[in-house]
């Protein structure tokens, strides 16, 4: 599992813009404590509906991961591969490449049983970035990730979480799941030129369907 490999807390999130107001990406919401931040969205077909529970489907064979949508946020974009830094920390995507989302790749691909892991900026120099307002979704929405075989998995938000990074929960974000999960990551908090973000903002849902 991701945990056991990381032997750094979080997500280096050095941050870009010197003047940043408190995590108002991530909505108000206080570090460790869950949340439905957001506005209400007129895309009401995005939200799972209550439903009798239903069999889990069928998780996937291996395939990468290419895009990822959030209808709800008019997130949608490209997914590149990530790894490990040097310090054994999550890499993050380009500083130069703002609007794509970096999968971890020694984790489970999109559908696949486990816990998947992908991390996009909160902004760069040239302002909001992919994951501006990542905080904003808000349980019961839905994340879908286009595969390379042309197969999409699609999540479904279960809480949104903001952690400080002096004690951000390896287990709980990169620990291993029975059934698959993807936990999706960016920078929160106060910004401080020296320090960077002082939080981690998470997302994490589970697999509901596949097409």
């Amino acid at each position: 599992m991701l945990a056991t490999v990381l032997v750094t807390l979080g997500v280096r999130c050095e941050g870009h813009h010197e003047h940043t107001a408190p995590d108002r990406a991530a909505g108000p919401h206080s570090p460790g404590t869950d949340t439905a931040g957001g506005q209400a969205d007129p895309d009401a077909d995005d939200r799972a509906a209550p439903a009798p529970a239903a069999p889990p489907p069928e998780p996937l064979p291996r395939s990468r991961a290419t895009h990822l949508r959030i209808p709800s946020l008019g997130i949608d974009a490209p997914v590149v591969a990530i790894g490990l830094d040097a310090d054994r920390q999550l890499q993050t995507p380009p500083v130069d490449q703002p609007k794509v989302v970096g999968w971890y790749d020694r984790g489970p691909s999109p559908g696949e049983p486990d816990t998947a892991v992908a991390v996009g900026h909160r902004d760069t120099t040239t302002g909001a970035a992919v994951f501006a307002a990542l905080g904003q979704v808000e349980p019961g929405r839905h994340i879908e990730v286009r595969r390379a075989d042309g197969r999409t998995a699609v999540y479904t938000v279960d809480k949104v979480r903001v952690f400080d990074k002096t004690r951000f929960p390896d287990k709980e974000v990169y620990g291993h799941s029975r059934r698959p999960e993807l936990h999706l990551i960016t920078c929160g908090g106060l910004y401080t030129r020296r320090t960077g973000y002082s939080s981690n903002v998470v997302v994490f849902s589970h697999l509901t369907s596949t097409k």
